[in-house]
């Protein structure tokens, strides 16, 4: 994989081939060749490639789902990686201040997703 762009997904093969280094380098790479100003490049770069592995994760976990349903409401593939990663972002931080609670705190994770809508991601 020589190029990532956030508008097609990438085959899951082949995303999932490729190091986490080497995933996160091609989101840093897009970010810097759209000019995309961020105040953490390489955090931003993190997320987005965790939300590409959960979607080649295919069916085993919600995310899929989750992001054909916001972009269904509106928002492009990218707006709806954002919108997913805010809600990861979230979770993590409740799992790692203790707050999660539950033997398996990705129940958490998955009611979240369940209940995000483009209409909360705006106006969040």
């Amino acid at each position: 994989m020589e190029c990532y762009d956030p508008h097609v997904p990438p085959a899951p093969a082949a995303w999932l081939a490729l190091d986490e280094a080497e995933r996160i380098a091609l989101v840093t790479e897009f970010h810097r060749r759209a000019r995309i100003r961020l105040p953490n490049a390489q955090m931003h770069a993190a997320f987005h490639a965790t939300i590409e592995n959960q979607l080649a994760m295919g069916d085993e976990i919600p995310v899929g789902g989750t992001l054909d349903r916001l972009m269904v409401d509106g928002l492009d593939r990218h707006e709806a990686i954002h919108a997913i990663a805010s809600v990861l972002s979230a979770h993590m931080a409740n799992v790692v201040g203790g707050k999660a609670g539950l033997s398996d705190p990705n129940t958490l994770y998955y009611a979240a997703l369940d209940r995000l809508t483009a209409k909360t991601w705006r106006e969040s």
